[in-house]
């Protein structure tokens, strides 16, 4: 029985939409990586398509958050209006 190396993964570039939102979160105080991850991904599709607010975007993503939704969306708006993201 062999073992293959893992498929290469390529980052997304620095500007792209899914490393902002990614960034963004990084570092919020969840229960698992998974929950993170999961609050990137809402926050990304919320970058994409504005539907709603951000707001609603970090509830819909059902993260098991350690601090506040609101300390939540304070913190990432603040890193979103950083990298020059009109909220």
């Amino acid at each position: 029985m062999t073992t293959k190396a893992p498929s290469s993964v390529a980052e997304h570039p620095p500007n792209s939409l899914e490393k902002i939102a990614y960034t963004a979160v990084e570092g919020i105080p969840t229960q698992e990586p998974n929950d993170r991850y999961r609050l990137g991904y809402n926050v990304w599709m919320w970058l994409v398509d504005r539907k709603g607010s951000l707001a609603q975007a970090v509830h819909t993503a059902g993260s098991r958050l350690h601090i506040s939704e609101d300390e939540v969306v304070k913190t990432v708006s603040q890193r979103l209006k950083e990298k020059g993201i009109q909220i």
